[in-house]
C-alpha cells in the first residue's frame, strides 16, 4: 500500500511538473514610467494579466531603472527560453530587434514601433484617429475657444497625437486655438509630473480650459494641477480671451468646487490618454458631481498585447506589422459613468458620425 501511495504521489508531482513546463512563458519589458503609470505601460500590463488569468500563461515583468538596462532584461528572458518577450514602447525597439535576431527560434513583440527582425510582431496604432475624436469633443466643450495639447517626449509618435487632436479641434470649431508644448526631448519626459504641472499652469494662464496630455506618467501632473485649480476665472483671463459658452452650468458641482469657483468662472478639464483615465477626474469621489476628466483617448494596448499572447498560445504567431485603428477598436474615446453628464447625446451623435467618416475614408486624419 505504501508503495502504491508513493507511486501515486510521484505521478501527481510529475504531472504538475509537466503542466508547469508546458505553460507559456511571457516576458514584459516596460518603458520609462513603469507598469503603474496609469496610462500606456499600465494598459500593456493589464493585457498581460488578462492573458495570465484567462489563458493560463506565466508572466514576468521587467521595469528598467533607465533605458540602457532594457536589453539586459530582454536578453535575460531569451536566455531563460521565454516563449514570447514583449518590449513596451518605441524606445525598446533596438533591444528587442537585437535579441530577436540572436534568438530566431523565439518569439518577440514590440509595442509602438516596427522592428526589422522577422520573429517580431510589431503592434502599432493609428493614434491620430482617436486623437481627432477627443479634439472634436474638446472644441465642442471649450468655454474659451482655447485648448491645450501636452506631449511627453518630443518625437514623431507623439506628433501623431498632436496632429490628430489639432485637426479634430479645428473641424469642430475653425476659430478655436490649440496651444502645444512638450515636457522634454529625453525619456525622462514620460515621468516628470512636476514639469507637466508647470506647463498646465502656463496653458491656463493663456486661457486653455481643456488640456489633452499624451505624456505617460507626466500626465499625472496635469491632473494634479486641475485638481488644485478646478476652474478658470473671468478676471484672470488673458487679453483677447473671454467666455463664449457655459456648457456645464447645469451639472451638479461638488461643495469644494462651488466654494473655490464662485462668480463668473468655468470648469477646467483634462483629456486622458491610452487607458480610460476618466475616473481620475472624480476629485470628490462622487460620480454624481461634475467630473474633471472630459474623456480619454483610449489606445487599446491591452487588447493588442492580449491578442499577441493568444496567437502564440494558439500557435498562430506571425511576424511583421499589426496595426490597430478606429475600424477594429484599437483606438477611440471613453464614455462611462464619470463623464456621461458632461457629454450630451447630441454631441455623441456628432462624434460617431465623424468616426464613421474616418473609418470609411471620407475624412483623412493627418498623422504629422
Amino acid at each position: 500500500m505504501k508503495k502504491i501511495v508513493t507511486l501515486a504521489l510521484s505521478l501527481s508531482a510529475l504531472s504538475l511538473t509537466v503542466a508547469s513546463a508546458q505553460a507559456l512563458r511571457v516576458g514584459m519589458a516596460y518603458d520609462a514610467g513603469g507598469k503603474a503609470d496609469r496610462s500606456f505601460n499600465q494598459s500593456a500590463f493589464e493585457g498581460s494579466q488578462r492573458a495570465a488569468k484567462s489563458l493560463g500563461v506565466q508572466v514576468k515583468d521587467f521595469e528598467p531603472g533607465d533605458p540602457s538596462q532594457v536589453i539586459q532584461g530582454v536578453r535575460s528572458f531569451a536566455k531563460e527560453g521565454f516563449d514570447l518577450t514583449i518590449g513596451v514602447g518605441f524606445a525598446n525597439n533596438a533591444s528587442i530587434t537585437q535579441v530577436a535576431k540572436e534568438n530566431p527560434d523565439l518569439y518577440f513583440g514590440l509595442v509602438d514601433d516596427v522592428s526589422t527582425a522577422k520573429n517580431v510582431t510589431s503592434l502599432v496604432f493609428n493614434e491620430e484617429q482617436g486623437s481627432y475624436l477627443v479634439g472634436y469633443l474638446a472644441a465642442l466643450n471649450s468655454s474659451t475657444g482655447v485648448v491645450g495639447f501636452m506631449g511627453g517626449m518630443d518625437i514623431p509618435l507623439i506628433h501623431k497625437f498632436e496632429a490628430g487632436y489639432k485637426a479634430g479641434v479645428r473641424a469642430a470649431n475653425p476659430k478655436a486655438r490649440v496651444i502645444s508644448q512638450y515636457v522634454g526631448s529625453t525619456p525622462d519626459a514620460w515621468n516628470n509630473p512636476g514639469k507637466a504641472k508647470e506647463i498646465a499652469a502656463s496653458m491656463r494662464g493663456r486661457g486653455a480650459d481643456i488640456i489633452f496630455a499624451a505624456a505617460g506618467g507626466s500626465g499625472n501632473g496635469v491632473i494634479d494641477y486641475i485638481k488644485q485649480t478646478q476652474c478658470l476665472k473671468a478676471n484672470q483671463l488673458p487679453s483677447g480671451v473671454k467666455f463664449s459658452s457655459d456648457n456645464f452650468k447645469n451639472v451638479k458641482k461638488s461643495a469644494a468646487y462651488t466654494k473655490a469657483c464662485a462668480g463668473n468662472t468655468r470648469p477646467m478639464f483634462f483629456i486622458g490618454v491610452d487607458s480610460n483615465q476618466n475616473y481620475l477626474g472624480d476629485f470628490d469621489k462622487n460620480p454624481a458631481t461634475m467630473n474633471h476628466g472630459l474623456t480619454s483617448m483610449t489606445k487599446r494596448v491591452d487588447n493588442a498585447v492580449y491578442a499577441l499572447i493568444k496567437d502564440v498560445k494558439d500557435d498562430k504567431f506571425k511576424g511583421g506589422e499589426r496595426r490597430f485603428g478606429l475600424k477594429d477598436g484599437g483606438v477611440g474615446y471613453a464614455m462611462d459613468q464619470y463623464n456621461k453628464a458632461l457629454i450630451p447625446s447630441a454631441q455623441i451623435l456628432k462624434v460617431e458620425a465623424v468616426k464613421a467618416k474616418i473609418i470609411s475614408g471620407a475624412v483623412k486624419v493627418p498623422a504629422k
